[in-house]
Formats: C-alpha cells, sequence, structure tokens
C-alpha cells in the first residue's frame, strides 16, 4: 500500500455538522469514494442512504452514538447501535457520559461502554469511544477511561467529537480537540490491541502525520479533500488537479 493510500485509509470522513443537508451528505459520500478514505462518518438518519451512496466502493459506513453530548440513557445508546448496525454500519462512534466521567461513576460508565461495545461486536461493528478530553479537567480522568476501554474490549479510543466548545473566561467558545498531550497519553494508557482516534483540528497534511507519529491510526476530519490534494502534491510527480474544490465548502469543524 502506497503512503497516500495509507493515508487515506486513516480518515473517517466526518459528515456530521448540524446544517448539512442531504446534498451535503450525499457530496461528502461522493468526496469518500473519490478519494478511497477508511470510511464516512455521517449522521445517524443517513446510515441507510449512505450505504446505497458508497455501495461498489472500499469506503466504510460509520455513525454517531449519543452525539455529542453523550447524555442519551444507556439502553437508547444500544438501541441507536442495533438500529445503525442494521441499516449497515459497521464502525460506531459513541460518546460517554461525561457527567458521570466528571462525577467518577466509573460503574455506570463501564457498564455503559461495555453495552455498546458488545452490541456493536454482536451486530458485525466496531466501537470507538469518544472522551471529549476539552470537558476533562485532569488526565487522571482520560487514563481511568482508557482503563476501562481496555477491559470491555474497545476497539478504539477517541479524543473528542468536534463539538466540544468550552466557554472561556471571555464568554467565547474555545476547542483543542486533539492535542498531542491527550494522544500520546491516550495511546500510552491504552491496551496494544485498541487504537487511537484523533478528531478536532487535524486539517492539513502536516496535522495529519504528525499525530500518525504519535500513534493514531485514524482520524475524524472535514479536510479531507486539502489532506490528500497536498499528499499527492508532495509525494507524487504526477499532481493533477482534483474534479472537486480543495476548498470544501461543506460545513464541518
Amino acid at each position: 500500500m502506497d503512503l497516500i493510500l495509507q493515508l487515506a485509509k486513516m480518515i473517517d470522513h466526518s459528515l456530521l455538522h448540524p446544517t448539512m443537508t442531504d446534498a451535503d451528505l450525499r457530496k461528502g459520500c461522493d468526496i469518500a469514494r473519490q478519494y478511497n478514505v477508511a470510511s464516512v462518518c455521517i449522521k445517524p438518519y443517513a446510515v441507510a442512504q449512505a450505504v446505497a451512496w458508497l455501495q461498489g466502493s472500499e469506503v466504510l459506513v460509520g455513525t454517531v452514538i449519543g452525539f455529542p453530548h453523550g447524555s442519551s440513557t444507556m439502553e437508547i445508546k444500544v438501541a441507536e447501535t442495533i438500529q445503525a448496525c442494521r441499516e449497515g454500519a459497521t464502525e460506531i462512534d459513541m460518546v460517554v457520559n461525561i457527567g458521570k466521567v466528571l462525577q467518577q461513576d466509573w460503574d455506570y460508565v463501564r457498564d455503559e461502554i461495555k453495552a455498546v461495545t458488545e452490541a456493536s461486536h454482536a451486530n458485525g461493528a466496531i466501537v470507538k469511544v469518544i472522551f471529549e478530553n476539552d470537558y476533562l479537567p485532569e488526565d487522571s480522568y482520560k487514563i481511568r477511561l482508557c482503563e476501562l476501554c481496555s477491559e470491555v474490549g474497545a476497539d478504539f479510543v477517541k479524543t473528542s467529537t468536534g463539538y466540544g466548545f468550552v466557554k472561556g473566561e471571555d464568554s467565547r467558545y474555545g476547542y483543542l480537540g486533539a492535542t498531542e498531550h491527550d494522544i500520546k497519553l491516550m495511546r500510552h494508557h491504552s491496551a496494544p490491541g485498541v487504537q487511537v482516534k484523533a478528531a478536532g483540528g487535524v486539517r492539513t497534511l502536516d496535522d495529519l502525520l504528525k499525530v500518525r507519529e504519535w500513534g493514531v491510526t485514524r482520524v475524524g476530519a472535514t479536510a479531507t479533500v486539502a489532506m490528500l490534494e497536498e499528499a499527492k502534491k508532495r509525494y507524487t510527480n504526477d499532481f493533477t488537479e482534483s474534479t472537486l474544490s480543495t476548498d470544501d465548502d461543506t460545513p464541518g469543524y
């Protein structure tokens, strides 16, 4: 597998912004097919549509559970997972119950991750557990989540949703997303068989290459076109302009 394809297969093309229309989602699936990325991560209601749009390609279909704040009941998260799998999703990105993490109700958090993981695996899907690190004030929370994910057999730990904005002292909302510190921490404290996904702030080829060096095997990204076109420029001599604009105007993070 050449380097450009390796990089493409790191990308879950994110199609989750609330303003995205069906036309935007279809366009995003077309981009995913053209660049042969690992998967699309699409709004839950559009899973079946994405499966149809991507038929005949190697691109997998994933979706999100309890998105973006993780506050659904455990039973609803499991039901969402099962429905998504029945409609063709083979990758499930679930958000932990952030409030339960912050109050260190680890039994609840473990049971929830386990329930969604078991439902995913029983239906032929992998599961990526989203921590939303911007909301977690101490490394100890992230470390414990890595330990729990390793314990119950989750396939990935994931830094962020891309939408976990934190209000600052100036009343403006900011977001760090996938940081070097967090990625290295999560890689170190997860079992060898648990992979790391970075989301939030991976927007350039250099960003992609950096997180790869830190142990990331997947990223959630909306800047897919820009990153992979830059990879073509950098690593091939026969670069030609894409038929799709590198200035992708679909909403994202």
